[in-house]
């Protein structure tokens, strides 16, 4: 049985990468060790390397087939808009953690914990994970 292969297209985003904001989170020796890098504005693009400069060159590959295949896919590339410092100032994020029940605030600080990763950085890969699977399904 031959299986197609699609070939898509490079395309020219339409924001360079350095216009998106990344978070880089260390992965535990579990996941395999190194530095995993995602995307809040792009859901699902995400990549990963044993530095976070090999993260990062990764990371880039990762943008740049992420872009091709959205667009390929008929849908309209995202502009970037996280602003981390939102996320990460203290105001804000007691604002945050103020909606979150305690059992649901507990479990994500925990597993933020075994993951060695900051909480933000676990909420965030949650969401964009899950908007990816949301994606998907439409």
């Amino acid at each position: 049985m031959i299986e197609s292969v699609k070939i898509i297209s490079r395309v020219k985003p339409p924001y360079p990468f350095e216009a998106y904001a990344h978070i880089i989170s260390p992965l535990s020796e579990e996941d395999g060790g190194g530095y995993m890098i995602s995307f809040p504005d792009l859901p699902g693009c995400m990549s990963d390397g044993e530095t976070e400069a090999e993260a990062i060159e990764n990371g880039r590959d990762a943008f740049h087939v992420w872009i091709s295949a959205y667009a390929d896919s008929g849908k309209t590339i995202p502009a970037p808009a996280f602003r981390p410092e939102i996320i990460n100032s203290s105001r804000e994020s007691r604002e945050f953690v103020k909606f979150l029940p305690k059992l649901v605030y507990d479990q994500l600080f925990e597993r933020a914990e075994e993951e060695g990763v900051g909480l933000d950085a676990l909420v965030l890969t949650y969401i964009a994970e899950g908007l990816n699977r949301r994606e998907s399904h439409i």
